[in-house]
């Protein structure tokens, strides 16, 4: 391993590449925080259980999971913008199948194999290792917020769409036009098309393989705590983006407070996370997550205690909004204080793989569990233990670069 050095001088803030990736994650991240619009519309057109639906979104969170730091090692070395093309070619092939689904394993294939690979190619892994690497370091915390945020306004933009969709439409033409949609994403991707070695602000780097990256971080307790604290992070949010309308509709609460709560999630979580990456220029970002976890498992347990009324749901979404995924800013922020951005997409991916398993679990649980006992109170309130978890493990990280020894 050796040490490398560029003379590129850092750059002015690089606004194209900023808004460009921003939009590719809110074009991302919008339809598949929307699926749970289509969960009730399918089962009672095709016959299918909750379940059936669960194991198709599960398997979507796992391949997100699994794909992530592939591709994220792909983009490292060959460019992000191929990433992207890939991306919008998956994504559309898998909603085209799940449109078009007449057996459930069209739909586990399309929904979940090839829309999970197709998020993964274009996600905030991804998003955010290019972001990184066109940014000078104290810029790096802003635009992870950003990139976020952006994601996080797919969700506010494609939760009201989705539902007016469906009902105008129905849900099988809402998921094609959203297929035709993301053919956008190799568009917009094409002012990212750099890889990690070609970066406007590789300024010095530590030259590694990728096998060398991967053994280094989990050689580095602090990475192995954050990748065991990410994993409840994806179990809370997966669970909600697939089950809240149907437990809203459950509680006998209208189902225009479903695309309310789900919206508002989306508006709060753009506070949040830019919030949490202005915050982590200037605040410990270990115990900003153990903070973030803490809240989350005292707003679940509120829910679930107080009386569930519209209110209570409007309320639970303001506050789950402004802590959804304020998480991703400082999770990322650690793993390039520590590493460095040469391979920042593969080893912040497989800190995501953590995140997916934790959403593949929470997703199939959730419909399990209800099929099994007819509520989704367990599912609930495990999530409350995680999040207590969750903010114990953070508080060991320590917020500093691994120690390395150049060899010339």
């Amino acid at each position: 391993m050796t040490s490398l050095s560029s003379s590129r001088p850092a750059s002015a803030f690089p606004w194209v590449i900023v808004i460009c990736g921003c939009l590719v994650a809110l074009l991302n991240f919008g339809p598949r925080s929307a699926m749970g619009f289509f969960q009730l519309p399918m089962l009672s057109d095709l016959g299918w259980d909750r379940t059936t639906f669960g194991l198709a979104m599960a398997l979507q969170n796992l391949l997100w999971g699994i794909g992530q730091p592939i591709f994220g090692a792909v983009a490292d070395k060959y460019g992000t913008w191929r990433v992207l093309l890939l991306s919008g070619i998956l994504y559309c092939a898998g909603l085209l199948m799940m449109a078009f689904a007449t057996n459930e394993a069209m739909l586990h294939i399309g929904g979940g194999v090839l829309v999970g690979l197709g998020v993964a190619a274009g996600s905030f892994g991804i998003v955010l290792s290019a972001l990184a690497r066109n940014t000078a370091p104290e810029q790096r915390s802003l635009v992870f917020g950003l990139g976020t945020a952006a994601g996080s306004a797919g969700m506010f933009v494609f939760a009201p769409i989705t539902q007016a969709m469906i009902s105008q439409f129905g849900w099988s033409s809402t998921l094609v036009y959203f297929a035709i949609a993301m053919m956008a994403i190799p568009l917009l991707g094409l002012p990212l098309r750099g890889n990690a070695k070609n970066a406007r602000n590789a300024i010095v780097e530590y030259e590694q393989t990728a096998l060398q990256a991967l053994k280094e971080a989990f050689g580095h307790r602090s990475y192995i705590l954050l990748f065991s604290g990410f994993f409840v992070c994806g179990f809370q949010v997966a669970f909600i983006t697939a089950h809240f309308p149907a437990y809203i509709a459950d509680l006998g609460i209208d189902a225009r407070y479903a695309v309310i709560g789900l919206a508002l999630i989306g508006f709060f979580n753009i506070i949040g996370s830019l919030g949490a990456g202005i915050l982590g220029q200037r605040h410990s970002k270990p115990m900003m997550l153990a903070w973030i976890y803490i809240l989350r498992s005292v707003a679940v347990a509120a829910l679930l205690l107080l009386p569930q009324t519209p209110t209570t749901i409007i309320v639970f979404s303001i506050v789950m909004g402004l802590l959804w995924l304020s998480t991703v800013p400082p999770t990322n922020g650690l793993v390039a204080v520590m590493f460095g951005t040469r391979h920042l997409g593969l080893l912040g991916g497989v800190v995501f793989f953590s995140h997916q398993i934790g959403s593949f679990l929470g997703v199939w649980l959730g419909g399990y569990l209800y099929d099994r006992f007819g509520s989704y109170d367990p599912v609930w309130w495990f999530g409350v233990a995680l999040g207590i978890f969750a903010a114990i493990v953070h508080l060991p990280i320590s917020e500093k670069a691994v120690a390395r020894t150049a060899v010339a």
